[in-house]
């Protein structure tokens, strides 16, 4: 029986993207470069600093200049948090159907504490996530299983009452070694890459359509 549902943060649970494309675009300012737009950065979401730095500075995790800019890059981001972030469509709704159903919910993210919580907090949703474990949380980040094992500890649920939703191959690799049933979002960032070669036991391509999902389980 199905009694706890996990959520990745970025590109599953809310669509942060605009903000990290705003800090990027901040930097390139700043070095006399032209902005670019958020759909060119968008796939690479996922991917955290390391990814977008790529894309839009042009500069790998590798290059000796690649820590003093993604520390530049973090700080404008987490002084613009939530300029243009919100919850993606449908997904309000969903957790007012999970909890109206007695459903625990909760985060799981490889996002950073000094990110995720006060995110979660402009989203208006801290204060109902029954966890919110995030990338600093545990010694492991996923697609290592511990950040879920650590979210069903915390809310006193087996992994294998707990279905884990996520938008890169790596939330399904976790979940389905932490013996989770895993969802993939086709409505995410999705890393450039095909969801459904990530073997996961479903694919939703919106929120809502895991409430229907749900009531056949």
């Amino acid at each position: 029986m199905i009694k706890a549902i996990l959520f990745d943060l970025d590109g599953t649970f809310a669509d942060t993207s605009p903000d990290l494309s705003y800090a990027l675009n901040c930097m390139r300012s700043t070095r006399s470069m032209p902005p670019i737009d958020e759909s060119q950065t968008r796939a690479f979401t996922s991917s955290g600093a390391r990814g977008l730095i790529a894309a839009g500075l042009g500069i790998s995790s590798e290059h000796p200049e690649y820590p003093l800019l993604r520390d530049e890059f973090l700080d404008l981001y987490e002084k613009n948090l939530c300029r243009y972030s919100r919850l993606f469509d449908g997904i309000s709704t969903l957790i007012d159907n999970l909890e109206s159903t007695h459903f625990v919910w909760g985060i799981v993210t490889n996002k950073a504490s000094r990110f995720a919580l006060p995110l979660m907090k402009y989203l208006g949703y801290d204060h109902r996530a029954a966890c919110i474990v995030c990338g600093d949380t545990t010694p492991f980040t996923k697609p290592h299983p511990e950040p879920l094992l650590a979210a069903a500890r915390s809310i006193g649920i087996p992994p294998n009452q707990c279905v884990y939703l996520g938008d890169d191959k790596r939330d399904i690799q976790a979940g389905k070694a932490a013996l989770m049933t895993t969802i993939a979002v086709s409505y995410g960032y999705l890393n450039d890459s095909d969801p459904a070669q990530w073997q996961a036991d479903h694919i939703i391509d919106h929120p809502e359509e895991l409430v229907h999902w749900l009531k056949n389980q």
